[in-house]
């Protein structure tokens, strides 16, 4: 009888997993806001990525924590905002730190519930061992440790010293990265690879595109595909890597049990010119708590969930993601403290109301620089750098300026491009947005006015790699 019941027990956890809706995320590097075309991109075509928004919803408000790679990728593996886990820029082979594994991830809050994890790409949250995506949550990883600027090679010499750009597959080095050209196709088949061999149990697939990020590289098979050199080439690859994956949940017969999220981890890198994406009307790029830096475009299809063709207006953050996730999934939240909220009312449109009262930009180690309450954007005093006024071309940088941001105040639903300061006009919403950010300063400090966070966490350490010194 205790046989026949323990067999029925596990029957019946199985049928549960499998009911489970599988997540995929597919999240490039350096993706402006006006660089898909649902988004306003011209020069090139992307029907795969567009399809995702046919099916699903656009997302017109959706943000990134901070508008770098490290900090903006443990915003999105967390649910926190990165320096409440102790992470800010763009950790490089010397950094001794990464994401804590003490931190709960979106892959380890699956894989509790009984998931298949898997993450091919760019990781930058930690390239020692016990930072690696193996050892965060995920069964399987195939990817670089860091941005593939960080290398000696290619047409633009970023930085001295680095060492070829490693390549790993799950805990180990495998190779050292010569050419970057077939690096997106070589990701897309790992991920296809994953979708159609995984088997009795729900997945989380993990794309991390190390492009549009400079240096731009395709494969020969895209070559002068588009109107717009190789920048639209990329972009071109890009979605017929989508395209790929849509494929492959097509075929494996659940696509429509797949919840499909393709975002980016900040706005593009306009100092490099045509070897850059454009932010359609916003201001600021990369690197700056303008929109142009923060705000990203997102789609996200999930058949009979999410209306095809809708498009929502609700400020939303890559924060968000965790807990709506653990809310589809029926999962626990982490134990510690996370910032995001479950957001699945807005993204299926039975709710409009944002699901945070404000959502804070944090740049550098600990600078508050802007934030939003629902339809305002307010902007305190800081020093940005200036991407966009002196730009290279063909893959040479061009210089920064620096550029004494003001308080101001800017009404979203009229001046996305913070372009006009209303601050004198409502006065009531700038204090109450001032109040809150200084109850925001209490909680995760501010270095701009000196103010020591009272829940920042520590990051992971640990000491070089040999390969690394």
């Amino acid at each position: 009888m205790n046989h026949i019941l323990a067999i029925f027990l596990s029957f019946s956890v199985f049928v549960k997993a499998a009911e489970k809706p599988n997540v995929v995320i597919i999240f490039c590097d350096d993706l402006g806001y006006g660089d898909i075309g649902c988004f306003g991109a011209e020069g090139y075509k992307t029907p795969n990525i567009d399809s995702i928004a046919k099916d699903g919803a656009k997302f017109t408000d959706f943000y990134v924590a901070q508008a770098v790679c490290s900090a903006s990728r443990a915003a999105l593996m967390t649910g926190c905002y990165s320096n409440r886990v102790g992470i800010s820029g763009a950790l490089s082979h010397r950094s001794k730190n990464g994401l804590n594994p003490d931190e709960t991830t979106i892959a380890e809050l699956l894989k509790g519930q009984g998931y298949a994890t898997a993450a091919f790409g760019k990781w930058h949250l930690g390239y020692q061992e016990k930072f690696l995506p193996v050892n965060q949550g995920f069964d399987e990883y195939h990817g670089y440790p860091y941005s593939n600027d960080m290398w000696p090679r290619g047409p633009i010499k970023f930085v001295k010293g680095y060492p070829d750009l490693p390549v790993f597959d799950n805990g180990k080095i495998i190779r050292r990265e010569l050419d970057q050209s077939e690096m997106t196709n070589t990701l897309t088949k790992r991920a296809v690879s994953f979708i159609e061999k995984t088997k009795d149990a729900p997945f989380f697939l993990y794309l991390a595109h190390p492009q549009p990020h400079v240096p731009l590289y395709v494969s020969d098979d895209r070559k002068g595909s588009s109107e717009k050199g190789i920048f639209g080439d990329v972009i071109q690859e890009i979605d017929w890597s989508t395209g790929e994956v849509l494929r492959a949940l097509e075929k494996k017969g659940v696509a429509d049990n797949t919840f499909v999220i393709f975002t980016s981890d900040n706005g593009p890198w306009m100092v490099f010119g045509n070897h850059a994406g454009n932010v359609g009307d916003l201001r600021g790029s990369k690197g700056t708590s303008w929109e142009g830096g923060v705000r990203v475009p997102c789609v996200m299809r999930f058949p009979g969930k999410i209306k095809a063709g809708s498009v929502v207006k609700t400020p939303l953050m890559t924060i968000d993601l965790l807990p709506t996730i653990a809310g589809l999934v029926d999962a626990p939240l982490p134990k510690k403290e996370i910032d995001g909220k479950d957001a699945w009312k807005v993204i299926v449109g039975e709710q409009s109301e944002p699901v945070q009262e404000a959502y804070f930009f944090y740049y550098r180690g600990n600078d508050l620089e802007s934030m939003r309450m629902g339809k305002w954007k307010l902007q305190f005093p800081h020093k940005a750098r200036d991407g966009r006024s002196n730009q290279g071309n063909d893959g040479k940088t061009g210089k920064y300026g620096v550029e004494q941001v003001q308080l101001g105040l800017y009404d979203m639903d009229v001046d996305r491009g913070e372009r006009t300061d209303v601050k004198a006009k409502h006065p009531v919403v700038l204090a109450k947005m001032q109040a809150l950010a200084d109850q925001k300063r209490v909680e995760l400090g501010d270095s701009l006015k000196k103010i020591k966070g009272a829940e920042n966490r520590e990051s992971g350490k640990a000491p070089l790699a040999d390969w690394a010194k």
